[in-house]
């Protein structure tokens, strides 16, 4: 018996091949993302298990925060960017839900964000989601949910405005654009919170900063901040 399953993997996998998402290569095992090449050349930082970080550098006199954490650097043509731009841009959120589950695990181990409360994705103005279809930053949240057994809220932190991309923006111009986009509907929702703010990369902080900022006018909230990849500029 188990010979014929085997013919029937094999088949299935000749006519349906299951190949991994950051190299192509066909030797991994089903169900998984990344093979074990990919996974052992993730840029891991370790910003979780460490204060003053380089991500909460960025956020220096800008933010008060609890704690920050990327969980990989971000480099041009690395695998990271391309797992990036396959979830952002191609509809792959299996691959970013993985990758929520890696930070989470991540968070869990350091024993720093053990007081978060609750999960919130960073918003994305609601045409621009409508036509993504999803809003990335919410697929990390759930990957990183199911790990951490912490609710993710979606709907009460809104981005009102829309923004021009940030990409080729310099640091000033990055914050001017997108100051005042953020509203919360609801405040007693969130109140006293230890509020984890999410996002996929992070460069300068200026759009996290300015959502942040209005999250802080919340009664007693406090607030920390966890994005996949940290690009340094």
């Amino acid at each position: 018996m188990p010979f014929f399953k085997t013919i029937l993997s094999d088949t299935i996998h000749l006519f349906y091949p299951h190949v991994c998402t950051g190299c192509g290569s066909d030797l991994l095992d089903e169900g998984n993302l990344l093979c074990i090449k990919c996974i052992a050349n993730l840029p891991e930082t370790n910003f979780a298990k460490h204060a003053n970080n380089p991500v909460e550098k960025i956020f220096w006199g800008r933010l008060q925060l609890i704690a920050a954490h990327s969980e990989f650097y971000f480099s041009k043509n690395s695998l990271i960017q391309q797992l990036i731009h396959q979830f952002k841009y191609k509809g792959n959120t299996d691959i970013g839900f993985y990758m929520g589950e890696l930070m989470g695990k991540s968070l869990r181990a350091s024993n720093r964000f053990d007081t978060v409360d609750v999960l919130i994705p960073l918003p994305l103005y609601r045409d621009k989601e409508r036509k993504r279809g999803y809003n990335q930053a919410a697929i990390i949240c759930n990957g990183m949910s199911a790990v951490m057994n912490i609710p993710v809220i979606k709907n009460n932190v809104v981005r009102q405005r829309y923004t021009d991309t940030q990409t080729k923006k310099h640091r000033t111009e990055r914050w001017e654009n997108v100051a005042g986009s953020f509203i919360i509907t609801d405040t007693n929702q969130l109140a006293g919170k230890h509020i984890l703010l999410v996002d996929d990369v992070v460069t300068t902080g200026a759009t996290l900063e300015a959502c942040g900022n209005t999250i802080a006018l919340i009664n007693k909230v406090q607030l920390s901040i966890a994005t996949l990849a940290h690009a340094p500029k």
